[in-house]
C-alpha cells in the first residue's frame, strides 16, 4: 500500500488529549465523520485528533458490514479499518442531513484491503445525489486505496451519496466526512460551482522528515501532501504564518516555501487535464517567511503557456495570501512562477490546490415550485416521505434509495416520472405505492402496521398478507378514500377488525381479507 496514504490517514499525535479535546469542542461544529461499517452503537472519539465518528447505520439500511484483512491494517486508523459493501442492488444511497446553503468539504474514503479474500479490486461508480461524482477505480489489490474529495453547497438540507454497480465488481466505502468551510473559500467565477480536488500540496517541506497532517492542526480537516522536486529548495521559518480567514491554510503548512535551487529560475510545473475541455481553479498560497533587509525585494509574476496571466507582485511577511486562477484545460497546460525584472530573491510557493469544476447538470426530483401546484407538491412530498418511512420501518431492501427520478436510469421501482429538457424531473404517478404494497406480502415483516401508510392517500390495493404483523388492525385504514383491495391474512394482530372496514366490505367497496 502506498506509504503516502498510510501516512495522510494515520494516527497522529502531537498534542495532549486535553488539548486536543478543547479544539475538538471548540472547532468541530458542524463536523460530520462516518465511519462505514462500524459496528451499531460504535461512537468513538480517535484519541489523536479529536475527531468523533459514528456508525452508518443510521445514514443507510442496505449493504454487509466488513473488515479488511489484518495484514492490511498497518497504519491505518480505525474509520478505515471496517467498510460497507454492496452485493446487492444497482444503487445504494447514504442520505446525509445538512445544511443547505453552506459550503462543504466532502470526502469518501476506499480502503480494499483484500476484505472479501478475492484479491481483485472491482471498479464502480460515485454519485452524488443524481450526479456522477467520479469511477472509483485502483491500480491493483496491494495498492487499492483512493480518496475523492468535493467542494459543494447543496440546495436541500440532505445528501445522498450513492454508490453505483457498474458490473465490474462489488462496490464499497470505508468512510465519509464532512466539514463545513467559510462561504468565502475557494470562490468561483460561476456562484456555488461544485469543485473536484485534483491535487492539495504542501510544497515547502521535504518528503522525507514530512508527517502529514490533518485536525486540528488544520481546523478544516484538510489532507496536504508534500511535492519534493528535484529542482527545488526550501525555505522556512519556525515563526506563525497569520491566515487567510476564507481559506485558514494552516501556519504548519505555510511557514516552508519552495524556491528553485538555481538563482534566476521560475518554479514550474504543469497541469494534465482528466477530461477535455475542463475548468480547472488552481489556489496558490504565498507568504515571505524570510525577513528582507532594505535592499532586497523579491517580486513575482506567474505565467500559462508563457503568457503572464497574474503581474507583479509581493508576499506579504508572515501573512498568508492566496491567488486564484481560474483556466479552461483541454490540453496540458503549463504554468510558471518567475521573478520579476526588479526582484533581487528568487519565487517562492507555500502551497497549492488544485480543482476541476463538475458540471452537476442533473437536477434533483421537483418536488415544489412556483409552476407546481402547490397542493400536489405537498401530496408528493407526504408520499414519497411515507414511502421512505415504510421503507426504514420494515427494513425492506428495494431500490427505494438516493433521488426518487434522477438520474433516470436509477429511478425508483415503480414510479413514473417526466423528463424535460432544461427542467427537472417531476413524479407524475405513484404507481410505486402500488408496487411497494403488492410486493409487501411475505416480506417478514413484524410489529404493527406502520402509520406512514395512512399517509398513501392514492393507495388502492394494500397486501400485507403472510406475514407476522402484530397489535390492532388500524381505524386510518377504513379513511384510505381510494383503497379498495385489503389484504391482511395469515398474521397475528389482536382485537376486532374496526367497524369502518367491515361496512366497506359489506357494501362493496372494498375486497376484505383478514382471517
Amino acid at each position: 500500500m502506498s506509504q503516502t496514504f498510510k501516512q495522510l490517514i494515520a494516527l497522529l499525535s502531537s498534542f495532549s488529549l486535553s488539548l486536543i479535546l478543547l479544539v475538538h469542542a471548540q472547532d468541530q461544529s458542524g463536523f460530520i465523520s462516518i465511519d462505514c461499517g462500524a459496528t451499531e452503537n460504535s461512537t468513538y472519539t480517535l484519541q489523536a485528533s479529536g475527531l468523533n465518528y459514528i456508525p452508518d447505520t443510521t445514514f443507510i439500511n442496505t449493504g454487509e458490514n466488513k473488515l479488511i484483512l489484518p495484514e492490511y491494517r498497518d497504519g491505518y486508523i480505525l474509520p478505515y479499518i471496517s467498510l460497507r459493501s454492496f452485493p446487492e442492488g444497482i444503487r445504494n444511497c447514504y442520505k446525509i442531513n445538512v445544511t443547505s446553503g453552506i459550503k462543504y468539504l466532502i470526502r469518501a474514503a476506499f480502503l480494499y484491503g483484500n476484505y472479501d479474500g478475492q484479491n481483485k479490486v472491482p471498479d464502480f461508480d460515485l454519485y452524488l445525489g443524481p450526479n456522477l461524482w467520479d469511477s472509483v477505480r485502483f491500480p491493483n489489490a496491494s495498492e487499492a486505496t483512493t480518496i475523492k474529495e468535493l467542494i459543494h453547497v447543496p440546495l436541500r438540507n440532505y445528501i445522498h451519496v450513492c454508490l453505483v454497480n457498474t458490473a465490474s465488481g462489488v462496490p464499497f466505502i470505508s468512510a465519509i466526512e464532512l466539514r463545513p468551510l467559510p462561504n468565502a473559500a475557494y470562490g468561483t467565477q460561476m456562484p456555488n460551482d461544485t469543485l473536484a480536488l485534483a491535487v492539495r500540496y504542501d510544497t515547502g517541506p521535504t518528503a522525507l522528515n514530512y508527517t502529514l497532517h490533518r485536525y486540528p492542526s488544520d481546523v478544516h480537516d484538510r489532507f496536504w501532501e508534500p511535492a519534493e522536486r528535484s529542482d527545488w529548495t526550501q525555505l522556512s521559518t519556525s515563526s506563525t504564518i497569520n491566515p487567510d480567514y476564507n481559506h485558514n491554510v494552516p501556519s504548519f503548512v505555510m511557514r516552508t516555501a519552495a524556491t528553485p535551487k538555481r538563482a534566476n529560475e521560475s518554479l514550474n510545473f504543469y497541469l494534465e487535464p482528466d477530461d477535455q475541455n475542463s475548468a480547472c481553479y488552481l489556489y496558490m498560497h504565498f507568504a515571505e517567511v524570510e525577513e528582507l533587509q532594505a535592499n532586497q525585494s523579491r517580486q513575482m509574476y506567474i505565467t500559462k503557456n508563457g503568457q503572464p496571466i497574474i503581474k507583479s507582485f509581493s508576499p506579504n511577511y508572515l501573512s498568508t495570501d492566496t491567488i486564484r486562477i481560474s483556466t479552461a484545460m483541454s490540453e496540458r497546460s503549463y504554468f510558471s512562477i518567475f521573478a520579476a525584472n526588479n526582484s533581487i530573491l528568487s519565487p517562492i510557493l507555500n502551497a497549492l490546490e488544485i480543482y476541476t469544476v463538475k458540471e452537476f447538470l442533473q437536477s434533483e426530483t421537483n418536488q415544489a415550485d412556483d409552476n407546481f401546484d402547490q397542493i400536489f407538491c405537498l401530496l408528493l412530498k407526504m408520499i414519497v416521505e411515507a414511502i421512505t418511512n415504510i421503507k426504514a420501518t420494515y427494513k425492506i431492501k428495494r431500490n427505494w434509495q438516493g433521488d426518487p427520478c434522477a438520474p433516470q436510469v436509477y429511478s425508483w421501482e415503480g414510479l413514473n416520472c417526466s423528463y424535460h429538457a432544461n427542467e427537472p424531473p417531476r413524479i407524475i404517478s405513484f404507481q410505486v405505492m402500488e408496487y411497494a404494497i403488492r410486493d409487501l406480502s411475505s416480506s417478514g415483516l413484524t410489529g404493527e402496521i406502520a402509520l406512514s401508510i395512512s399517509n398513501l392517500i392514492l393507495l388502492q390495493t394494500l397486501d400485507l398478507s403472510n406475514n407476522n404483523l402484530t397489535g390492532p388492525i388500524p381505524d386510518f385504514l377504513s379513511e384510505l378514500p381510494h383503497l379498495n383491495v385489503l389484504n391482511l391474512e395469515k398474521n397475528n394482530f389482536g382485537g376486532s377488525v374496526p367497524a369502518g372496514l367491515i361496512e366497506k366490505g359489506r357494501n362493496g367497496s372494498l375486497s376484505l381479507s383478514f382471517v
